[in-house]
């Protein structure tokens, strides 16, 4: 039997996720065969490259989905697996984004930072000392923070979650850095009740203070899984269908939806985060796209996702800059 090709990049986050979308194919379809297809992205050689300073020298995340979506439309593979948050709104002719991965995870951001010059577990974002260095590589998350502290200094990071939590350790010039909660939980990343990240039992000696949506707000489809497909296949189509959560897709429509509406990419301070209360979608969104930072929300039902996407970008279009 000729397996069912799933392409991922080869991260550990990466391959955590594409791991976790094969086995729910091969629970809800036993008698078809699945693979994964590794493949490195020119994202993942550009990780390891030394940050310069400025938003100009982050790369682009397609950079992170090109060479996955190259293999599909080429016929080497048959699904792409992705972090939705580096899937760019507008894709190649001929693929699609079929679905999501079952309910999204925890879309907040948190700020992990080292326990040393008087930093203590469990500190709440107006506990940091001014001058807090913070490295980040988010243009979204660099604009929020300093609403929130601007005495806070921001830097420049590169690289997977594990080596951005290994150079936290190792540089001491560095405080904290900024993550997103569903990358750490997938790596088996937890929080203890005392405030200290744990893997495998183990401490990590670095602490976190979680970010609430109304302080700062999520990346578009941070925490979802998106499986991306050829607009022709039949099979891959009705496969992700059964895979699909559909809640958390109307929830990362409606963010796609108002990202394109405001005409942004994944280098723009803009975030988004919808919610589902029952048949109901609540969207709220930011920009900082002149001098002030701009906030806009809204409602509808379930089914009406992409036009509030673009009904909240009009809002926020409409606000003084």
């Amino acid at each position: 039997m000729t397996p069912i090709l799933i392409a991922t990049r080869g991260s550990d986050l990466a391959l955590a996720q594409a791991n976790a979308v094969l086995a729910q194919c091969r629970h809800g379809f036993p008698d078809l065969a699945f693979e994964l297809k590794i493949i490195k992205t020119t994202g993942d050689k550009l990780q390891t490259a030394a940050p310069a300073a400025g938003p100009a020298a982050l790369p682009d995340r397609a950079l992170f989905t090109k060479e996955l979506e190259a293999a599909l439309l080429q016929g080497q593979a048959d699904l792409a697996v992705h972090s939705l948050k580096d899937l760019p709104t507008d894709l190649p002719a001929g693929l699609r984004l079929a679905g999501v991965a079952g309910d999204r995870a925890d879309a907040r951001d948190v700020l992990v930072y080292r326990i040393d010059n008087g930093l203590v577990p469990r500190m709440k974002i107006s506990d940091f000392p001014p001058g807090l260095t913070v490295a980040t590589g988010s243009i979204r998350r660099q604009t929020q923070l300093l609403a929130l502290r601007p005495d806070f200094v921001v830097v420049p990071i590169r690289g997977n979650v594990p080596t951005r939590l290994q150079k936290l350790r190792e540089q001491p010039e560095t405080d904290a850095t900024i993550l997103a909660v569903a990358g750490l939980n997938r790596l088996g990343i937890r929080f203890a009740k005392t405030g200290l990240l744990r893997r495998n039992q183990a401490s990590l000696q670095l602490a976190a203070c979680i970010f609430e949506p109304p302080l700062m707000l999520p990346c578009v489809g941070q925490g979802a899984i998106g499986l991306e497909i050829r607009d022709d296949d039949q099979r891959m189509s009705e496969i992700c269908g059964v895979l699909n959560d559909y809640p958390t897709f109307q929830c990362v429509a409606a963010e796609r939806s108002f990202l394109h509406a405001m005409g942004g990419g994944c280098q723009t301070p803009i975030g988004a985060y919808a919610s589902t209360d029952g048949s109901r979608l609540h969207l709220r969104a930011v920009a900082h796209l002149t001098k002030n930072v701009q906030r806009a929300e809204g409602r509808s039902v379930l089914s009406q996702a992409v036009a509030l996407g673009e009904k909240v970008a009009a809002r926020l279009r409409r606000q003084p800059s």
